[in-house]
């Protein structure tokens, strides 16, 4: 009882996070999405380094360089550097609630990989909620006349980082390091370009700074929180929980940033929380009936 209270107080502080997170980045409106990722990129690497020192794991980095799982880490780096990119876009361009709608859509996504690319089988009810899922976003399609790509772009590509990380034998914290130290070059630059030749706010405003240095630690703290629940819950408690993150973005978005939520979004949502309780209703079942 004791590990499955603390797995539940961990993946609660994890998904709660995650799903404040919004309010986080718009206390840099004033930044440019990618300065703000590049900050993000730069302070979560300098982050991850001293908890990896602090837990004494630098051999398992350095075991990681020398193997064929680089490979596969750089892809996945590119891919949530991709992720975050447009989350902080998203966010900062008042499009909160298609945020949401896109963590609500990945876990169908997620079926969908692991149909074609891994060889599993939907069962009854898998189907028919990523049927669901593709019935809101059609219908997104025929009332506005385009798909709502950046919940669209936010479901495909955090299902491919998933996909990567499933196929990598690699530890969370070390391979995020590595993933990160792939961008941290690149971010660096550009943070360093800015401050040269254009105008910024690192080290010009102390308020902004501070905001900017600490996306590494909202960014690395609530993976580790997220590891720590992992082993200590099932797939399927963790799968009913993550839905709290895009369930407070949209609260967010609706209530707090004033978001427009008219009719056609909520005929979106409808079909994708439709799709939701289906797609959490079987392993919560089955769970029932091994009891």
């Amino acid at each position: 009882m004791s590990q499955q209270f603390f797995g539940v107080l961990f993946g609660l502080a994890a998904f709660i996070a995650w799903g404040f997170l919004p309010a986080y980045w718009k206390q840099m409106q004033a930044v440019s999405p990618l300065e703000i990722l590049c900050h993000r990129i730069v302070w979560s690497c300098i982050f991850l380094a001293l908890i990896i020192s602090f837990q004494k794991r630098w051999g398992e980095v350095r075991s990681i360089g020398n193997s064929a799982a680089v490979k596969g880490l750089i892809l996945s780096g590119f891919l949530i550097g991709l992720n975050w990119f447009v989350y902080i876009w998203a966010v900062n361009s008042g499009r909160v609630v298609e945020t949401s709608l896109g963590y609500y859509i990945n876990p169908m996504i997620n079926v969908l990989i692991g149909y074609l690319l891994l060889g599993e089988r939907f069962s009854r009810l898998q189907c028919v909620a990523v049927f669901f899922a593709l019935a809101g976003v059609v219908y997104s399609l025929a009332a506005y006349g385009n798909l709502p790509m950046y919940a669209l772009t936010l479901a495909v590509t955090f299902s491919l980082y998933g996909y990567c990380r499933k196929k990598s034998p690699v530890a969370p914290i070390p391979g995020l390091f590595v993933e990160t130290i792939v961008l941290f070059l690149p971010a660096l630059g550009y943070i360093l370009y800015r401050a040269v030749f254009l105008d910024t706010y690192f080290l010009n405003d102390l308020q902004l700074t501070l905001w900017m240095v600490g996306a590494g630690v909202v960014t690395s703290l609530p993976l580790l929180w997220f590891a720590a629940s992992a082993k200590r819950l099932n797939l399927s408690t963790i799968g009913i929980l993550q839905y709290l993150a895009p369930s407070i973005a949209f609260v967010l978005g609706v209530f707090v940033y004033k978001e427009a939520f008219t009719r056609h979004h909520l005929i979106t949502f409808g079909c994708i929380w439709i799709g939701v309780v289906l797609y959490i209703w079987e392993p919560l079942f089955k769970n029932r009936l091994k009891k």
